[in-house]
């Protein structure tokens, strides 16, 4: 009885500690979340980026793809309003030829543009470019040429077409393009590479699965190209955002959730290095204030791969999915 009377009072003895430990673990849990929220709010609204004349002064060269609409057109105005000289890359030659007259008439600057399918993937166009930014002194590349699909479609019946292309814009292009420029930047020991990303690439995304894919490709190519050019002084950094108005999204009404490209644009510049909504993801930013709040809100409390958000991704393209084909089939019944 005495040995067992000895064993209850070890027992409440540890009992004591043990409750500590958890209420420390708890404690620290939440302690841990707190700070991450402030380092979101100061990331997102308080700490300046690195200003874009460490990387380059004015007159030196920015490269921007897809630069004839859309966020890819705003990157090149804003970096033209800072005075740097434009590379404008992009498929529709009248569309670069305008805006190349706008910047150089209305921010002094010099432009250069190169009309190219990169769908086409051609040899050609990646050996004219390599010629036209050989003898400039390039320090920003703008990796914001992409593709998605028409409508949301299940990868079974997605047009071997639209598959093709949106692999050979989204991967190769980016890959062609960055191994043109990167030597560069290496060899002048200073640049900055930017890659437009998207929540497709964190949030797995069925019904767009072949452009889910290359954007979460794009996330771990950007993420090990950051680490190589780290030694060199060349800053590689990842864009993530959500909906965006363009023309790819097909949205035209912005909302709290849905910057216009100059709102976006002048967040993604303004916080270059930091990293918003993209908490432990490397080299990695989320920099529009609505995107980064629902990143960081996905990385905290459900996780970007969890069934819960594949299932919700899934329900809601299904949903755009019946809305499109509803709206084919009356604007061909109003053609017939």
């Amino acid at each position: 009885m005495d040995q067992l009377r000895d064993l209850d009072i070890d027992v409440d003895q540890l009992a004591v500690p043990a409750t500590q430990v958890f209420a420390f673990i708890g404690l620290l849990w939440l302690s841990l979340k707190i700070f991450s929220f402030w380092r979101l709010i100061a990331s997102l609204f308080i700490l300046p980026g690195i200003s874009l004349s460490k990387f380059g002064k004015k007159g030196t060269w920015a490269v921007v793809t897809g630069a004839s609409d859309g966020i890819g057109k705003e990157f090149a105005v804003q970096l033209a309003a800072k005075g740097f000289n434009l590379v404008l890359v992009s498929r529709t030659k009248s569309k670069l030829d305008t805006l190349s007259s706008e910047l150089e008439n209305k921010y002094n600057v010099r432009t250069a543009v190169l009309a190219m399918d990169f769908a086409a993937n051609k040899d050609a166009d990646y050996e004219a470019l390599q010629k036209l930014v050989a003898d400039l002194d390039v320090s920003i590349l703008i990796n914001n040429v992409g593709q998605s699909h028409n409508i949301p479609v299940p990868f079974a019946e997605t047009p071997d077409d639209e598959m093709r292309n949106i692999i050979t814009i989204n991967c190769t292009g980016t890959l062609r393009v960055t191994k043109i420029i990167a030597p560069a930047l290496i060899k002048r020991k200073q640049g900055l590479i930017l890659t437009m990303a998207s929540f497709g690439g964190i949030l797995p995304t069925p019904l767009l699965a072949t452009y889910s894919g290359s954007k979460a490709f794009l996330q771990h190519w950007s993420s090990a190209l950051a680490s190589e050019l780290a030694p060199h002084n060349v800053h590689v950094q990842l864009v993530q955002s959500y909906l965006v108005t363009s023309a790819m999204s097909k949205i035209r009404k912005t909302s709290t959730l849905i910057p216009n490209p100059k709102q976006f644009v002048r967040a993604a510049i303004s916080r270059i290095g930091r990293s918003g909504g993209a908490q432990g993801i490397a080299n990695t930013s989320t920099p529009y204030w609505s995107h980064g709040i629902m990143h960081w809100a996905l990385l905290t409390f459900t996780g970007t791969t969890s069934g819960l958000v594949i299932g919700q991704n899934k329900t809601m393209h299904e949903s755009i999915r019946k809305r499109a084909l509803k709206k084919a089939e009356r604007d061909a019944k109003k053609s017939t």
